[in-house]
């Protein structure tokens, strides 16, 4: 399952893509310092986009314990409704880890996947009141033609026409956590 993304773009890039879409974000806690990173892990903080009249982006917490105590860091979506607690989870890109075919690799192979012609995407996300603050997982979906290869599950990516209906209240919106059709990724093997 995904357990790392990148985040390279800066606020003002994500505050713009968002205006021209006709979303206002609101910043509620102060710009947070969207420093470039390749690497981004479970219990991180993460930029995310949560749900509202006005959407408002927060840095927050990647993954909450479960039951057993191990982070709940993916969640899948089906069969599922989700009114409350929407989320978009701002990345350029994530990785997924694949075995060598050779058992005397040390190392699995970490393949990078990006969004085919945009700069950056919205992964779907569920976020939860956790201690005295919150933390996010992420919604994941049957894999698309492009993930199904490296991995048996794949993020919700939400396309940018549809997130203001995955950040509002509206019944319904889970019919937008779907495989991307074939050709949506680009993918890259970086060892």
């Amino acid at each position: 399952m995904c357990n790392e993304i990148r985040r390279r773009i800066a606020l003002g890039q994500v505050r713009d893509d968002f205006s021209q879409i006709r979303i206002p974000l609101n910043f509620p806690e102060g710009l947070p310092n969207l420093a470039p990173l390749d690497s981004i892990r479970i219990t991180d903080p993460a930029a995310i986009v949560k749900q509202g009249v006005e959407p408002k982006l927060v840095m927050r917490r990647w993954s909450w314990p479960g039951p057993n105590g191990k982070p709940v860091y993916n969640f899948r979506s089906e069969g599922r409704r989700f009114a409350t607690g929407r989320c978009l989870i701002v990345a350029d890109g994530f990785y997924e880890f694949t075995t060598p075919a050779d058992p005397k690799a040390k190392r699995k192979h970490k393949w990078l996947f990006t969004k085919a012609g945009e700069e950056w995407f919205g992964i779907a996300g569920l976020v939860r009141p956790w201690g005295e603050s919150e933390a996010f997982t992420m919604l994941t979906t049957e894999p698309g033609p492009d993930v199904a290869p490296y991995h048996s599950r794949q993020i919700a990516i939400i396309e940018r026409a549809e997130w203001s209906r995955w950040l509002s209240p509206e019944p319904g919106a889970e019919e937008l956590l779907r495989p991307l059709p074939a050709g949506s990724l680009t993918v890259e093997q970086l060892c």
